[in-house]
């Protein structure tokens, strides 16, 4: 009987301390999101200080940003502690893809054309983003990604319904877009740092209070006070 009962008390010790080590490992990464983060921002500056007169350059601008976007989403689903998480950030690569694609397949489309494709990457960025600040809503600073999520989806309504617009307002919308991408990925970042250091903290409590593999449990047969 004392026998049965220490192994039913030691054995979910064993999963409990996996998931913490698991977690732990797979959030390892949150500093790359630092790194791209501020690598999108120095592009949104090296945008603008270049001169787009057609809207031929400004779809090979924003088709190459859309893709090297998704080479991004790729890096952090492959890191990601969470399966549905990096599908979900496999399935926000893949939307990149089409939009980046039919970008650079329509190089001699209108600027309303072209305004259109940006106002899809706008509206299925923001909407991203801002699920996946919900999702972090027990961390501090998930604001700052909801905030980024809005305003993404703010320019994506405006892209979707301008009829008359300039090549400056187009440059401008892409740089809008690398910077808020980068803000977004920065924030992510650390809250996926901070998420960390909860879960570590808590393995700590749980090593404190003696769930640990080789912590027996106390004997039936003996009354405790």
């Amino acid at each position: 009987m004392s026998e049965n009962r220490r192994q039913a008390t030691t054995t979910p010790a064993g999963p409990v301390s996996s998931f913490f080590a698991d977690a732990v490992s797979k959030s390892r990464f949150w500093w790359l999101l630092l790194i791209t983060g501020a690598a999108w921002i120095v592009l949104s500056v090296v945008i603008l200080r270049f001169d787009y007169t057609t809207v031929e350059a400004v779809a090979v601008l924003f088709g190459a940003y859309c893709l090297v976007a998704s080479v991004n989403e790729i890096t952090i689903a492959a890191v990601s502690s969470s399966t549905g998480w990096r599908i979900a950030h496999w399935v926000m690569a893949g939307l990149l893809v089409v939009v980046g694609v039919v970008s650079l397949t329509n190089l001699g489309a209108t600027f309303v054309t072209l305004a259109a494709i940006v106002s899809f990457y706008f509206i299925f960025r923001g909407s991203f983003d801002i699920v996946m600040a919900f999702a972090g809503s027990a961390v501090s600073g998930w604001w700052v990604l909801l905030i980024t999520g809005l305003v993404e989806l703010g320019l994506g309504f405006w892209a979707a319904g301008s009829w008359s617009i300039s090549v400056v307002i187009l440059v401008a919308w892409v740089a809008a877009g690398a910077l808020l991408h980068g803000i977004g990925e920065i924030a992510l970042g650390f809250q996926i740092h901070q998420g960390r250091s909860g879960i570590t903290a808590i393995e700590g409590l749980a090593d404190r209070l003696g769930v640990t593999n080789d912590q027996p449990a106390p004997d039936a047969a003996v009354p405790t006070r």
